[in-house]
């Protein structure tokens, strides 16, 4: 079948549609697809029913978990934008029903198109399958040359990193929500491996969890990497500046007592599993081991000391 108008339920999809120029076949994004920037001008066809803009991390959870009991739909589709972007393709995912549209949004669209599309479903929770994503949206779009040549440069970078590496490891735990604590699960602690550090709490292709902080402290981490899930750099330090900067038991962490807390982009470089997680790989090389990557260049704004705030 070839495929001529494609909609993306999935911002990390609609990323790897541009970088395999296949862009022109893009008919449908979400309202999460915001990068690459020219994503943005195209029709929605998926919405979100929690304003997550103007809420706080805990009622965010709050908002979230109520619509989960009582059933109801976090994301809502735009029927006339679907119908509109009449696809031959439907790229969605199975991985968080919170994060992007789930199965029941995919089924509505089923329902409501009168010409049934091709569905393919990403459900990576490891780097490896990030990887193996890339491969086979190219075989999809008939952009098999272009899909290897974009894994091969993926790969070379995390090799970079990888190489560089002795054994000393040092304790990492990434935190995923600060209210209530989440894990950071997926393909999170696959690269705290990479980069150098032993991941603690979460294990590799693992969903993230709800934890307590007395998990925290026994963990005793000796850098903690906050990475809520959809906020960047700026938007983590002002929720840990009003969650966690003045707890008690928090400070008394030995990661808080030597300034070892740092925020990232968590939205652009860790929350989906995009290509660019590779880049989230070298920001966490630079967070672990920043004298052995001082020359490796990441993103500005990517990352910060929340304690003494520093420009990456």
């Amino acid at each position: 079948m070839t495929i001529k108008r494609i909609v993306s339920f999935l911002p990390s999809a609609t990323e790897l549609i541009y970088e395999l120029d296949s862009e022109e076949f893009l008919f449908g994004v979400t309202h999460e697809c915001k990068y690459p920037k020219e994503a943005q001008t195209i029709p929605q066809v998926i919405n979100s029913v929690i304003d997550s803009e103007k809420l706080s991390s805990n009622e965010i959870n709050t908002q979230t978990c109520q619509l989960l009991t009582e059933g109801k739909e976090i994301f809502v589709l735009n029927e006339k934008n679907l119908k509109e972007a009449n696809p031959d393709l439907i790229i969605t995912q199975k991985t968080c029903e919170v994060c992007a549209a789930f199965t029941s949004q995919v089924d509505k669209a089923i329902q409501i198109l009168q010409k049934k599309p091709t569905i393919y479903s990403m459900d990576p929770h490891t780097m490896e399958e990030i990887l193996t994503s890339v491969n086979e949206i190219g075989d999809i779009l008939d952009k098999t040359k272009r899909s290897k040549e974009i894994r091969l440069e993926l790969e070379k970078r995390i090799n970079h990193v990888k190489e560089f590496l002795n054994q000393e490891k040092t304790r990492i735990l990434a935190i995923e929500w600060i209210e209530p604590f989440f894990t950071a699960g997926h393909w999170i602690p696959e690269m705290i491996e990479f980069a150098g550090g032993t991941n603690m709490i979460s294990k590799k292709g693992e969903h993230s969890r709800k934890m307590n902080i007395e998990e925290v402290i026994e963990s005793d981490p000796e850098i903690i990497i906050l990475m809520p899930c959809g906020f960047d750099t700026k938007r983590t330090i002002k929720e840990y500046n009003k969650v966690l900067k003045n707890n008690s038991v928090w400070n008394n962490l030995r990661a808080v007592k030597n300034k070892k807390i740092y925020a990232v982009d968590a939205n652009s470089f860790f929350s989906k599993p995009s290509i660019r997680t590779i880049t989230g790989l070298e920001i966490l090389a630079k967070i672990i081991h920043p004298e052995r990557f001082e020359n490796l260049s990441v993103p500005k704004d990517s990352f910060s000391n929340v304690i003494e705030p520093t420009e990456a």
